[in-house]
């Protein structure tokens, strides 16, 4: 198993602290490193971790097992997938293909995928890789036919029929963030139709052999050999499951890769190496909305902040694969992490974060005067207590006292900074009237919800939601049922959700983070359903009978 503790680095600062009280202090923090990756045991699946400084590797170590069939241990060389990790890629692609002449960011969409819809409003390129297209999640839609990802062996020429079979748009493009990873399956069919050739065969010529990334590929096609590939495990109780993404659909993940080749891809790109002038600028600067507010998704990539720290960063999930891919300018610090378990993604500890901890101390966030709570007599607060629904989504969130203080859902503390406003997490939620709210952040995207009235079912009135509806845009039906009083949408002959009201005509479908609203024509009729989930609003559903 290799283990790198590089010091070749450590000249470079020796302007700054002694060679040998570096050296010792860097092996301290390597030991430190392992007692955070402890929980990765040799007879179980694992994980990489690669961290470079100033474009040198320091550490690079390989916990855990790669397959548990054959007990082969996992190393630095295994290959792993980077789900989400890999938009980066395919965002950098179509940036250089913008600086070959061969496209604009600013296209219509539709100049190269013809196929999708008018929707009076022109979707372009930038839209796609910031995530503004508004176009909806085509693995959401699949999951509503009862075959999601990973029951079907999904090609991107799949997501873009699903896609174009799509009546409207989760919102206006340009006007908000909401991640789809639809945008990034046909930007990798824009890289093909542009350059004649597959997003794999030009990423690997103009991106991972001048990288020298020599282990990294796409998993275009999911039967294909790949030397040395871990197996993807999910945690159950008789053990671990193999949960693999068989599918083709690539360009929204599917790179295959390890984490020294990802740092070798960030000292490659963030020393300007890509592109000619470099595309760096391009890649990571900051979107803006429609209303000239900030969007922090670059081309593939947050541009964020770690306790007052910038990072350029994604993560990444398919099947059960896990990956983060970091860079710090200030502190010239690349961190690498790849794991072929979702064992712990329900854990508070966080590696990488541990990780970060060791490299630098987070910065107090600096008050302003808006953050300082005041005292609201309770009378005041008590009018905002009531159910409110994101108008957005459909969803809906609780407002309620609990010990003389506002929460939202029982669980978030509301701390107030005036009297109709109250700060959040990081976030403002200001009232401009007792009855609707926006919730969001003053410099970036605000979400508005209005005060609902909770549902009212009875016996007598819940067998009018009841009965078989169909969708033009999943190409697919489902039943809504009653049993022991309460309703349940079943999607096939073994899945079913129950449904539990949460205003008028509208119901939380449990356990599968969507709502289901209900339209009735002007004799009170219900005549059609329309289903919202994070990343696909309103599928419409016409009743059948």
């Amino acid at each position: 198993m290799k283990i790198i503790y590089r010091s070749r680095i450590l000249f470079l600062l020796c302007t700054i602290i002694p060679f040998a009280s570096f050296s010792q202090a860097f092996s301290d923090t390597a030991i430190l490193i392992e007692k955070i990756f402890s929980r990765y045991t040799p007879q179980n699946p694992g994980c990489q971790l690669s961290i470079s400084r100033n474009d040198e590797v320091i550490f690079s170590r390989a916990w855990g097992n790669a397959d548990l069939e054959n007990n082969v241990p996992l190393t630095t060389r295994s290959i792993i997938e980077a789900g989400s990790v890999s938009k980066q890629f395919t965002a950098a692609a179509i940036l250089l293909l913008e600086q070959q002449g061969k496209l604009s960011v600013n296209d219509d969409v539709r100049k190269f995928i013809p196929e999708l819809p008018n929707y009076g409003i022109v979707i372009r390129i930038k839209h796609l890789i910031h995530h503004t297209s508004g176009l909806k999640d085509w693995g959401s839609i699949a999951q509503m036919t009862g075959w999601a990802r990973g029951t079907k062996a999904y090609r991107n020429e799949d997501a873009l029929e699903i896609v174009a079979r799509q009546k409207t748009l989760n919102n206006v493009p340009g006007a908000e963030f909401l991640y789809s990873n639809s945008n990034y399956n046909l930007l990798a069919i824009i890289v093909q139709r542009a350059s004649g050739m597959s997003l794999a065969a030009f990423t690997r010529e103009y991106i991972f052999i001048p990288a020298g990334m020599t282990q990294t590929q796409w998993r275009d096609n999911y039967k294909r050999i790949v030397p040395n590939r871990s197996i993807a495990y999910v945690k159950v109780d008789s053990g671990y499951e193999a949960d693999m993404p068989n599918e083709y659909v690539y360009g929204n993940g599917g790179l295959l890769t390890t984490t020294e080749d990802l740092l070798k891809w960030n000292a490659w790109h963030f020393s300007g190496k890509f592109g000619n002038p470099s595309l760096l600028q391009k890649q990571t600067a900051v979107d803006t909305f429609n209303n000239k507010l900030i969007n922090y998704y670059g081309a593939g990539l947050f541009i964020q902040s770690v306790g007052g720290i910038k990072v350029i960063r994604h993560t990444g999930a398919t099947g059960s694969y896990r990956c983060y891919l970091g860079y710090y300018p200030e502190l010239k610090l690349s961190i690498a992490w790849l794991s072929n378990t979702s064992q712990f993604d329900t854990s508070k500890y966080n590696v990488v974060g541990e990780v970060e901890k060791l490299f630098f101390r987070k910065k107090a966030p600096l008050l302003s005067k808006k953050d300082e709570p005041q005292t609201v007599p309770l009378e005041k607060i008590k009018v905002y207590s009531g159910r409110y629904r994101n108008e957005r989504t459909a969803n809906v969130i609780q407002l309620e006292i609990k010990d003389g203080q506002l929460f939202i859902d029982n669980r978030m503390p509301l701390k107030p900074v005036g009297v109709n406003v109250f700060k959040v997490q990081n976030d403002l939620l200001s009232f401009d009237k007792p009855d609707a709210f926006c919730w969001g952040n003053e410099d970036q995207d605000t979400v508005r919800y209005i005060r609902v009235e909770p549902a009212d079912v009875s016996a007598a009135t819940i067998g009018a939601y009841t009965g078989k509806y169909f969708s033009d845009e999943t190409q697919s039906g489902l039943t809504v049922a009653q049993q022991n009083g309460t309703l349940l949408v079943q999607v096939n002959s073994y899945t079913s959700y129950d449904l539990k009201p949460i205003y008028k005509d509208a119901f939380r479908i449990v356990d599968a983070d969507g709502v289901i609203t209900f339209e009735r024509n002007e004799k009170s009729k219900i005549v059609k359903m329309k289903i919202s989930v994070s990343r696909a609003r309103n599928v419409e559903f016409m009743k059948m009978d």
